[in-house]
């Protein structure tokens, strides 16, 4: 996790949780996160000069050596990476909060074909899910009279397009490059769910026990529009320390492959294997992405790398989309309620969705 949300979280985690007397208290947590939001934006403008000075200057390792550019990538992604998913996080929990689980459900419910896969689909980028979550999520959709498909676009969308992908692309390749993922990305969540939910008897492609179980009522329905604005920071903060916590290691682990990438491996290889010119690159990579298991922070520093040694944008973007969001296991976790016909079905309409996606960049980029 960032170093500046370390230094701060005593002070953070030290706020009251009274419920009266909340006006100091929220004035008092405002103040830290606008102090958080400084020392954040002072730490974001000594990336550069500091990762070359680690380099070139306590390290000293020749400027455009192999070794000396990874080491440097490397550094300089590192932090970068770890700012911007502590700050987004960080922002989209303290929103999440007005939220619940209960609320999406009553939202995506008794909407007709269309309109709850869109806004299945929307939901799904702002309250993001791992794949553990799939089986208890699929069984609450179920059992609140949600369309099959409308859930569907639901379970696709949080994996393939959530904060985490978007504020990395955009830190990474730029506005135009994170709002083309986004739109398109959605569109694959949508129109999956309305061809899944258009199959004949669909349903039998849904374990029996499912129909069977059901959920308790009010489960998650407690409101959180009440509360404080201090109990707000806590638990975004709370929520930026668990996934941080969680996804860290993968961060440096696929920048670790991208800086071995980026100093080490010849740009023709690269290009010819995921160019745009060779036509079957991008079925390929989403061949490839399937039976890998990693998230968008982990993979898409290897992205990047691949693009910067000739690798076509669309063809990088569907390796990814497939590792996030048709990932093995995954599929095995969503084998416990669906039917590996069902399943089957599910992954050769996403991974088409891919393969369009994939060709659809590479000819618009």
């Amino acid at each position: 996790m960032s170093d500046e949300f370390v230094m701060l979280s005593p002070e953070l985690s030290d706020i009251p949780t009274k419920p009266a007397e909340s006006g100091k208290d929220d004035r008092r947590a405002w103040v830290i996160v606008i102090g958080m939001a400084f020392v954040w934006l002072g730490l974001w403008k000594l990336l550069p000069s500091l990762s070359e000075w680690l380099t070139y200057d306590v390290l000293q390792l020749a400027r455009g050596s192999h070794l000396g550019e990874s080491v440097a990538f490397f550094l300089y992604d590192v932090p970068k990476i770890l700012l911007l998913l502590s700050g987004m996080i960080f922002l989209v929990s303290t929103v999440r909060t007005f939220f619940t689980v209960e609320h999406t459900r009553q939202l995506l419910g008794g909407k007709r074909e269309g309109i709850g896969n869109i806004l299945a689909a929307l939901l799904g980028i702002v309250t993001p899910f791992c794949s553990c979550s799939a089986v208890p999520l699929f069984i609450g959709f179920v059992e609140s009279g949600i369309p099959l498909g409308v859930t569907f676009s639901f379970l696709i969308a949080t994996p393939m397009v959530n904060e985490v992908a978007l504020v990395m692309l955009f830190g990474l390749f730029g506005w135009q490059v994170a709002a083309l993922y986004l739109g398109t990305g959605l569109l694959v969540a949508i129109a999956s769910g309305i061809l899944i939910g258009r199959i004949p008897n669909v349903e039998a492609g849904v374990e029996d026990f499912v129909w069977q179980i059901s959920v308790g009522e009010g489960q998650g329905s407690i409101a959180n529009r009440s509360m404080a604005w201090r109990e707000r920071f806590q638990t975004a903060w709370g929520t930026t320390r668990e996934i941080v916590g969680k996804v860290w290691l993968y961060v440096v682990i696929g920048i670790a492959i991208g800086a071995g990438i980026h100093g080490y491996v010849p740009e023709d290889a690269l290009a010819g294997i995921l160019g745009k010119d060779a036509w079957w690159s991008v079925p390929a990579g989403v061949l490839l992405g399937i039976p890998m298991y990693s998230n968008a922070a982990g993979i898409i520093p290897i992205v990047h790398a691949l693009m910067e040694k000739g690798a076509a944008l669309g063809t990088a973007l569907a390796f990814m989309m497939s590792v996030v969001a048709l990932s093995l296991p995954e599929m095995v976790i969503l084998r416990r309620v669906l039917k590996p016909r069902l399943i089957a079905t599910f992954v050769a309409i996403v991974g088409i969705g891919i393969v369009f996606t994939g060709y659809l960049f590479n000819w618009v980029l």
